[in-house]
């Protein structure tokens, strides 16, 4: 249902099932997919492709210009999974030509109010952000990671699967897969043990990626040295392969 006071473009191709609520704006170039419930005065511009089942509650700007000087209104698009709810006052921009033209928002995603995710950010699948949450541009996040109030995370920083950041903690450099980092300035305290236990790894997988941990921060080897031997140990040890991945294709350095 479209609420009469909705303003939807003649371009937009909406689903029959879709909710739109009073007052409303979809623009040119936006795509909804089925089950999608659009609250009231919420605005969203295309680009912008929006997958089934997602919930966007009011005053959210979604697929709007990207807050980049260098923007010259290139065609770039947003792209939204699918059972994501997106909560009041959030904002997430479409991507820019410096980077792949396309900000990513997988699927079944928590995003609190007033997360604001910028420019070409990749966001995985099963993360949360609480309440005023900041993704600078073209930074990517992996699946179940969770960033909680007022956490943030600095311009192209790679923050690894099952992270945690803590209240108010801002990242300036890569967070590997596993790792719980907090504090002003942010620092690795250890591995996110109760959100791996949540998800079912068992005693001896926190022990292996434990010892990853270890071996990268507190063995004092220099980070080639910590991958050669945790790239050995994955062989066996397969949960150890996302933290490993981390640390390969780290380019801002891994947060310490």
């Amino acid at each position: 249902m479209i609420h009469s006071t909705a303003i939807v473009s003649d371009t937009a191709i909406i689903a029959d099932d879709v909710e739109i609520g009073a007052y409303s704006v979809i623009g040119d170039g936006v795509e909804i997919d089925s089950g999608t419930r659009i609250d009231s005065h919420v605005v969203v511009n295309g680009p912008t492709k929006i997958g089934k089942d997602n919930h966007f509650y009011q005053f959210t700007s979604i697929g709007d210009d990207p807050q980049d000087k260098k923007y010259a209104d290139e065609p770039t698009r947003l792209t939204i999974g699918d059972r994501n709810t997106i909560r009041e006052f959030c904002t997430i921009s479409r991507g820019t030509t410096q980077d792949a033209g396309d900000t990513i928002i997988g699927d079944d995603n928590w995003i609190m109010a007033y997360v604001h995710i910028a420019h070409d950010c990749v966001l995985g699948n099963q993360t949360i952000l609480a309440n005023n949450a900041t993704l600078a541009g073209h930074v990517h996040v992996g699946d179940w990671v969770i960033f909680a109030g007022f956490s943030g995370a600095h311009q192209f920083c790679r923050i690894g699967a099952h992270a945690f950041l803590g209240m108010y903690a801002g990242v300036n450099k890569d967070v590997p897969a596993y790792t719980l980092v907090s504090g002003q300035p942010a620092v690795a305290r250890g591995i996110n043990s109760e959100g791996l236990k949540r998800r079912g790894f068992t005693a001896e997988q926190l022990r292996n990626i434990k010892n990853a941990y270890r071996i990268t921060f507190r063995s004092g080897k220099k980070k080639a040295e910590a991958i050669e031997e945790i790239a050995e140990l994955a062989k066996t040890q397969p949960e150890l392969q996302p933290f490993l991945d981390s640390l390969l294709t780290s380019e801002r350095g891994i947060l310490r």
